[in-house]
Formats: structure tokens, sequence, C-alpha cells
């Protein structure tokens, strides 16, 4: 099978035992540029996102709504699926991890694994259920998980065991080469100090009792659940018909890119090539990790009452206007701030005073002038920008565009030289919807439907009336 011209992207699969915030939104928001860049220059794209389904949280979380396990995962993963839909997500695909399908090929890699990779001990250690892994004594701070603010649980019992200090040496030359590329370069080399410090062994089921019977059974084994991080991991293969080594799984895998949040990168950057590795199957290409949105500097908390709901973001002030922003402003890999005082700044500078003020005043002066001027659709050009995932610096240069039209329209003033010079003025604006079409080609990975809207002004549709403008102004 042709496998050349094929691109297969994923997210990592947010865990339902909460409502959905906007750091979700930037991880969709992330891959679902990077997957239309790539079907714009014409490539094979398969994209995958869905939902972790088995974790311990999840069961918790059910109980604690006294409902079943099955019919709260079903909530938490619709409301997932409608957010991708309301920022309008281009993903091919939406796994969900209590579905037969993946169960059946969760065992499946767990079968592949190296016998001598797995064992059986009895095991003491502290357990997070916030991060559903173990955690050493030492990884603790003031006792507590740094990463969830939360003490962990003193957990004994008999589980498997994956011998991941087996991968040690391999893990290194991968990453140290490339050959499983991991960026930004400072999280590569987090993860190659971390592997060079010792990789430990780490446990991959639990007993059916505390994972209250819930989850993807161990194969043969009827008194284990297999640990959640090796069955959230395999989605990405599952998601593809692993299970039969089906058409998808055979043209698409391995993944080119999988897109996650700083917190899991030891999951996919160690464990999870480790694990390909000893099933026998092809390791990904790439994992872009990202940063984490803060609010005024603190990590975002549902105790701390500072969660932005992005449902009513969105719902407020329209879905491309919160993809602009979190792209162009909360950095790529970096931590950043999102405020609702930002966002309405950038809102009326970039997008109503910006872009949307281009566009409007544009078509208006061509409209109640009757100048014949249509433009051309622009094809679309290869930026190395979203490729290095510098999401923001595109952007930037995309509003430099957009000042460098308004400065041809303020300079030229066609709305004068109409009285006396219909050509040039014509001419004025026949350049600057050439230009405009230029930034509506370069805005569609990022505001697909600015960008058609866009498009459509200016060399689709007749218009017989005023152009309403793409964004109105926020009255702060």
């Amino acid at each position: 099978m042709n496998k050349k011209n094929k691109f297969y992207i994923t997210t990592a699969i947010p865990y339902v035992n909460a409502d959905p915030h906007i750091g979700h939104v930037l991880e969709f928001v992330q891959t679902d540029v990077i997957a239309r860049y790539h079907r714009l220059l014409n490539e094979d794209v398969y994209f995958l996102t869905g939902a972790d389904e088995n974790s311990l949280k999840n069961v918790q979380s059910a109980e604690k709504a006294k409902i079943s396990v099955q019919k709260f995962v079903d909530q938490g993963s619709q409301k997932l699926i409608e957010l991708t839909k309301l920022y309008n997500i281009s993903n091919d695909s939406f796994v969900k991890t209590s579905q037969d399908f993946h169960r059946q090929a969760a065992q499946k890699l767990w079968q592949a694994c190296r016998p001598e990779d797995i064992y059986k001990k009895h095991y003491q250690g502290y357990y997070c259920v916030g991060c559903e892994s173990f955690i050493t004594e030492k990884d603790l701070v003031a006792g507590k998980c740094p990463e969830h603010q939360t003490k962990p649980d003193l957990i004994e019992e008999e589980n498997y065991f994956f011998k991941l200090s087996n991968y040690q040496d391999k893990l290194i030359k991968l990453i140290a080469l490339d050959k499983y590329k991991i960026v930004p370069e400072s999280r590569k080399n987090e993860v190659l100090s971390f592997i060079k410090m010792g990789l430990e062994d780490f446990s991959i089921s639990r007993s059916i009792e505390r994972a209250h019977n819930w989850g993807v059974p161990v194969p043969d084994d009827e008194s284990q659940i297999m640990y959640v991080w090796f069955d959230a991991l395999s989605n990405y293969i599952t998601g593809l018909d692993y299970l039969h080594a089906g058409e998808l799984y055979q043209k698409y895998w391995p993944a080119d890119v999988h897109v996650i949040g700083k917190g899991i990168s030891r999951f996919h950057a160690i464990y999870w090539p480790a694990m390909l590795m000893s099933a026998g199957v092809e390791l990904p290409q790439e994992l872009f990790i990202h940063g984490y949105i803060n609010i005024q500097g603190e990590k975002m908390s549902k105790s701390l009452g500072n969660v932005i709901n992005p449902l009513e973001l969105v719902q407020k002030y329209g879905c491309d206007a919160v993809r602009y922003y979190l792209l162009r402003y909360i950095h790529p890999v970096e931590d950043s701030d999102f405020s609702i005082e930002n966002f309405e700044r950038a809102y009326n500078s970039d997008l109503a005073n910006g872009i949307g003020n281009l566009v409007f005043r544009t078509a208006n002066m061509i409209e109640k002038n009757n100048l014949n001027i249509k433009g051309r659709k622009i094809e679309f050009k290869a930026n190395k920008l979203i490729v290095e995932y510098k999401f923001n610096q595109a952007l930037k240069n995309i509003n430099e565009l957009v000042k460098n039209v308004d400065q041809l329209i303020d300079h030229s003033k066609p709305w004068d030289l109409i009285k006396s010079d219909r050509a040039g003025a014509k001419k004025v604006l026949q350049e600057a919807v050439d230009k405009i079409l230029i930034i509506a080609s370069d805005l569609q990975p990022f505001l697909p439907q600015t960008a058609k809207k866009i498009e459509q002004i200016f060399t689709v549709l007749k218009i017989k009336k005023p152009t309403e403008a793409l964004f109105a102004r926020i009255n702060n």
C-alpha cells in the first residue's frame, strides 16, 4: 500500500471525569491546524481524537454522581464530541476506550509484547489517581503529587509489570537521534535526562477490586484489569483497526505526529515507544508537546474557581475568534496566561479593527462605487512555521500583511481617487483584493470559517447589499 502521501495525526484522549476546559480546546485547535495544513497540501490526512473512558477517576466520579460508569462516560465523551464540533475540529474519527473493538485491540497489543517483558510481582507504592500513575517518593513535593497537588494513596497489591529497563539504551538512541523526534528541544532534553537517570519497570495492571471491575481485562487473568495508560496509549492504533490489521492501520500507521500536553510527556515519550518495540510495532515519527494555559499564573482548577468554560466562550465570541486567540497569544510550547480582558483586547485590535475592518471597508468601497472587481482563488502555499509548530509567529506575519494592505488603502485614498480617476481607484482596490485573498488563503488552517467568508465575498458571491462585518467590535 502506498504511504508516500499519507499524514496521520492524533491528540491525546482526555479523561471524561469532568467537563472539558480551555486546555482541551488548545490541543484540539493546534492539532486541527496541522491536519488542515496537510490537507491543503493535498496530502492524505487521517486525524484521530477520542476519550479515555477507563480511568479510575471516571469510576469515582460516576459513583459520586450515582449513575452507572458506562452512562457517565457516555455523557462525558459526548461533551467532548460536541466541543470538537463547536470549534470546527476536522477529526476523521473519535475513539472511545470502553468500546469492544478497543478493548480487544488493547488485549492484542498486550499479547503481542515479548513474554520476557511482562512479569507479575507484589508491589507497594504511592498512587496518584489524578495522574493515574504510581509516583516515587522522591518525586513528591511536601508529600503531594506536584502535578495535581494532592496526597497520593499508598497501595499494596500484586500486579503485572512491564520491564521498561530493557529499553533504556534503545530509547536514548532513538530520541537522541530524532528517530522518535520530540519537539520542543527542551522537552526532548528533559526526557533524555530522565531516561539516563535509570528507568524503573512500571505496573501495567490493577486488581479487579481496585479498578472496580472497570476497564480492559488482562488476557488470561480475570483477577487483573489493564493499567489505564497501557490501555489508553493503544488508542492510537486501536482507532485504526489494529485488531484486524485493517486497511486504516495498513495505510496510516505509524503516526506522523502525536500532539500532547507536557503533563503526560513521559507516558508518550518513554512508555509508548517501549511498548511498541516490545510488540514489534513500528514507532511513531514525532511527538509535539505543548504547554499549559494558566489563569493569572496559576494552573486552572475547579477548587480555585478559575476554570474557563470553552462552551460559554465560543457561544459568546464565535469559533474563529477563540481559535485565533489560542493560536496567536497562547505560546505553542510554553505555559501562557489567559484572561477575558486580554482576549477581548486582541479580538478588537486584531479581528474587529484588523482583518474584519479591512474586508468590510474594501468590499463596501467596491460595492458602493459599482466597481467590476473580482478576485481569483489563491493556491495555498506551504508555510514552514506551521510545520515547526510556530502558530503564533505565522499569525503575527498574517497580521503584518493586514496592516500592509490597510496602509496601501490609507495612502492611496481610493474614496477620493474615485472622483477624478476611476481607473486608478479600481487599480488600488484590485491590488487590495488580491492581497486580501492571499491573507484568506494563509488563514485557512487557522480560521477556516473566516477564510471561507472572505473568499466568498471577493470570488464567489455577487454582493447586492453592503457587506456585514466579519467581527463585530466588543464594547468593553
